[in-house]
């Protein structure tokens, strides 16, 4: 265990080849060290690595790596996915318009530092470290992001969907909080999914049944696939429903086809692909990554339309498979208040920010702090708005 910052080796990685995958998990996800799953699969060696080695990351992509490491001893004791961006795509913490103000103020706001998942909005660590040394890591992990930036002119770094345990702690290390939301699902305890539908109210139920059969009504068949049950063929399907809605969401998909490769090779027991085929050929897919105890929902598409398919897939066959494996949550992606009449609810999501420039950092501060206060404002009342029977309802199922 290591007590101070000041006795730990900070070194910066241009590549995941550069450190053992064992090394790096134990900080990223020490829960795998007897084999079991780790608490989310994106900060992985393996994750992180794919994004790398198919250039979705790297290149020309606008995401550089420039990953830290803390040593202790010469024994890695901490580690953060970080990358030098040239643009702010595939953040989905949007700082669009802080750029645009400091640009418009004669400061120039690219390049600056990123920690992050490179295009995954779900929350998880970001300051990685081994047990016991969390403290000293994740001093050790911050005074190292805000020098990097600072010595190299950079006008911000930025730690997106951290958990709000580093938030709390990064804000008093003297980083800028921010505080937005999204929508997750939540298991109260159900036995399965007519459990969930009886927790909401009459109209909401008979709307999710009533979307549920028209979905499945298609003319094919819904199949779940994780693991060896997925085949190299099917990412041929996958591919063309992530370049079909990556091309209407964001005009370029962000992974290459050789990621969906790297993933099948490394990561198909961290996989689940919820496919609607009719004939035999898939018509439309949802692609989700498995955590310990929640189910990420990130990739969707279709080359045919039919009514609800995209609720089903996305939504509630997400929520069959988490109640059958015993789930806690299932967190379906960036925005959507369509998710709210459908049982996902709206959660706080956490960032931290470092501003260079004093009177910059001075009005991103004050906006963050009007922000807070307004995201917490949205987040109760769209509770209220949600599906689920209030206390004392006489509602029947």
């Amino acid at each position: 265990m290591t007590d101070s910052p000041d006795l730990i080796e900070i070194t910066v990685l241009d590549t995941l080849d550069a450190i053992a995958p064992e090394d790096w998990d134990a900080c990223a996800a020490p829960e795998t060290a007897n084999g079991g799953r780790p608490r989310d699969p994106f900060t992985t060696h393996r994750f992180l690595l794919a994004l790398e080695s198919s250039r979705s990351t790297g290149g020309r992509s606008g995401w550089t790596p420039r990953h830290l490491v803390a040593r202790a001893g010469g024994a890695v004791i901490a580690v953060m996915p970080m990358y030098v961006k040239a643009h702010s795509q595939g953040e989905y913490i949007f700082d669009h318009g802080w750029a645009d103000a400091l640009e418009r103020a004669g400061g120039q706001y690219y390049p600056k530092l990123q920690a992050a998942v490179p295009f995954t909005p779900a929350t998880g660590r970001r300051f990685l470290t081994r047990a016991g040394d969390a403290a000293a890591g994740i001093a050790a992990l911050t005074q190292a992001l805000v020098k990097i930036a600072a010595d190299n002119g950079l006008s911000s770094a930025h730690v997106t969907f951290c958990t709000e345990a580093e938030a709390i702690a990064g804000e008093a290390m003297g980083l800028l909080r921010r505080v937005t939301q999204q929508y997750h699902w939540l298991n109260r305890g159900y036995a399965g999914f007519e459990d969930f539908l009886a927790d909401l109210s009459s109209r909401k139920r008979k709307a999710i049944r009533k979307e549920r059969a028209r979905a499945q009504a298609f003319g094919g068949e819904i199949r779940a696939l994780t693991g060896d049950q997925i085949e190299p063929a099917h990412w041929d399907a996958v591919w063309a429903f992530y370049q079909d809605t990556g091309g209407r969401k964001w005009g370029r998909p962000y992974l290459t086809r050789a990621a969906f490769e790297a993933f099948h090779a490394t990561m198909r027991d961290d996989i689940l692909l919820v496919l609607a085929e009719r004939d035999g050929r898939p018509v439309a897919g949802a692609l989700n990554f498995i955590g310990r105890d929640t189910l990420y929902g990130r990739y969707w598409g279709c080359t045919e339309d039919h009514p609800f398919l995209h609720f089903e897939l996305c939504y509630y066959q997400a929520i069959d498979w988490a109640l059958a494996q015993g789930l806690a949550r299932v967190e379906a992606g960036a925005q959507g208040e369509h998710k709210l009449a459908r049982g996902y609810l709206p959660v706080a999501t956490h960032s931290l920010h470092w501003i260079a420039e004093p009177s910059f950092r001075t009005a991103v501060a004050r906006y963050l702090e009007a922000e807070r206060s307004a995201v917490d404002e949205e987040i109760e009342v769209l509770t209220g708005y949600g599906p689920f029977r209030r206390t004392g309802s006489d509602d029947q199922v």
